[in-house]
């Protein structure tokens, strides 16, 4: 029995670029046929829904690379910070959260931008006075970092610096005193962990809601970069309740000191719309906060070590999940990292392994991406959102003009023949897909596209943005026996101009043949 027929559409192939179809039918969440109208309409039952499209563009379900659906539910917890653009307005915002807290409440912030603090040091004293007495976590936006405030460090006990496994530091003064910034993840889940959480059913009505959200904004599918077994307990409880609108495919963590073993046998773990499929790993940090790799030092003298104090244990680790059949997706950022994620990914089958991030590549790794049949998992929003076109941006001046002249190299990549898949990284940076394309085409701040396009050598046509996040990410391609994961846009948007992309209307997307979005007068 068909369940969803539409109608007086345009579907659109994303390899192809072209619209020779006007109608789709759907059953047991498959598409059983394509065509057009009158050869379409025989599928039709007396319990199909039917929906004239009229004229609407339909499009493989668009997919995020990238992404965190369950941390980036609780990172983005209280005060958006991303659209302080200066220390004025991040002390006035926080002066605004402050006053709204309840007794003894924390304060928690996201997506503050470091290019803020221009020449000053990124510490709570910096901040000023407006965090006195408030216990306070802040996360920078590019999540490999937090500013702690004094009050809430003495709650967690950090009153001087720490030793970790990995390449994390709690950032101390020239009297050890703990400044509040704290690099990446072991150090931040210092203060973290010390904060109150949300109950278990918060936390899952707050997940369903980020999920809904990117339903809505065409998304049928991500590849999450996460899926402990906390993270799988809360997408399986909402996939059991009918609340899970998103196509996942999960890649827990692996960190340095784990073994493969459990992770291995985590896979294949989950349902028809979740599942474990890989393993993430990290090779450095990030540039912002001077903790990538780099083949040079940045004009601090820092990103010079790799996130695993040993990286020959990275490549030994990487071995074992290629051995098994695992595909790994590996953090890379810094020119170093890549490199050496390509060396220890030689010897490997062909079986999905990819690099994520990719921010700065020198000439000679661009082959080797194609040769190796590794994917370039890339965010080219976090080119166009946090660096600036005249270099004078925070990530810019700490690699100097030649390596910030090779920023997010995703043409050069794509015609060296590596596969391209896009993402945002939610929520580093926002998940709405036609955002990202856009970014891919026009490399400009959404919040000002007037501004100068940061390397538009590097910019995408119109058709590869599409296949970025479509078939190149794991999608059909609107075919008899493909996946019912349907993207309905109100025009074309290979056509739309790319600085009016984003803002396209998505008229309705439908995962696995249920619609989990549906425009109000369609």
């Amino acid at each position: 029995m068909t369940d969803l027929v539409l109608l007086n559409g345009r579907l659109l192939d994303p390899v192809t670029g072209l619209a020779t179809r006007s109608a789709i039918a759907v059953a047991g969440g498959d598409i059983v046929a394509v065509g057009d109208d009158l050869s379409v309409r025989p599928s039709i039952g007396p319990t199909t829904t039917v929906l004239d499209l009229r004229g609407a563009v339909v499009t493989p379900g668009l997919i995020d690379g990238h992404c965190h659906p369950v941390s980036g539910a609780d990172l983005t917890r209280g005060a958006d910070l991303s659209h302080c653009t200066d220390l004025a307005a991040l002390r006035a915002e926080l002066d605004r959260a402050r006053r709204a807290l309840a007794p003894g409440e924390w304060l928690h912030g996201w997506g503050l931008d470091p290019n803020i603090f221009g020449d000053l040091p990124i510490s709570a004293a910096t901040v000023g006075p407006v965090l006195d007495g408030v216990p306070a976590v802040l996360r920078l936006f590019d999540a490999h970092s937090t500013l702690a405030s004094h009050r809430a460090l003495e709650l967690a006990g950090v009153t001087g610096p720490r030793r970790f496994d990995e390449a994390a530091e709690v950032v101390c003064d020239e009297h050890g005193r703990p400044t509040g910034l704290l690099l990446e993840e072991p150090a931040s889940m210092l203060v973290e962990e010390a904060a109150p959480k949300p109950t278990d059913e918060q936390f899952r009505a707050r997940v369903a809601e980020v999920l809904r959200g990117m339903a809505a904004s065409g998304l049928t599918g991500g590849h999450m970069m996460e899926g402990d077994e906390a993270e799988r307990a809360v997408l399986r409880a909402l996939d059991e309740r009918g609340e899970l609108p998103l196509r996942l495919r999960l890649a827990p963590w692996c960190r340095p000191g784990d073994e493969p073993g459990a992770l291995i046998a985590a896979q294949g773990e989950g349902d028809a719309l979740w599942r474990v499929d890989g393993v993430k790993l990290f090779m450095d940090g990030t540039i912002d906060n001077g903790t990538a790799w780099l083949d040079r030092p940045d004009c601090h003298g820092e990103s010079v070590h790799a996130y695993w104090p040993d990286p020959a244990v990275y490549t030994k680790t990487v071995a074992a999940f290629d051995q098994a059949g695992v595909p790994t997706a590996t953090h890379a950022i810094g020119d170093a990292a890549v490199r050496h994620v390509l060396d220890s990914l030689a010897g490997s089958r062909r079986i999905g392994h990819r690099i994520e991030h990719l921010e700065t590549l020198p000439d000679d790794l661009l082959p080797r991406f194609a040769e190796l049949g590794v994917t370039a998992s890339m965010q080219p929003t976090h080119c166009c959102e946090f660096t600036r076109a005249d270099h004078t941006d925070n990530w810019s001046r700490r690699l100097g003009e030649d390596r910030a002249a090779r920023a997010w190299r995703c043409r050069d990549l794509w015609e060296a023949g590596a596969t391209v898949v896009l993402g945002s990284d939610w929520p580093i940076a926002p998940y709405p897909p036609l955002g990202v394309m856009a970014g891919a085409r026009h490399r400009r701040p959404a919040r000002d596209l007037s501004r100068p396009p940061h390397g538009p050598d590097q910019a995408l046509t119109p058709l590869q943005a599409l296949r970025g996040m479509t078939v190149n990410a794991g999608s059909g391609r609107l075919s008899v026996g493909d996946r019912a994961d349907l993207t309905v846009l109100a025009d074309d948007p290979l056509r739309v101009p790319d600085q009016d992309l984003a803002a396209l209307p998505v008229r309705l997307t439908v995962t696995a043949g249920r619609i989990t979005h549906r425009a109000a007068d369609l």
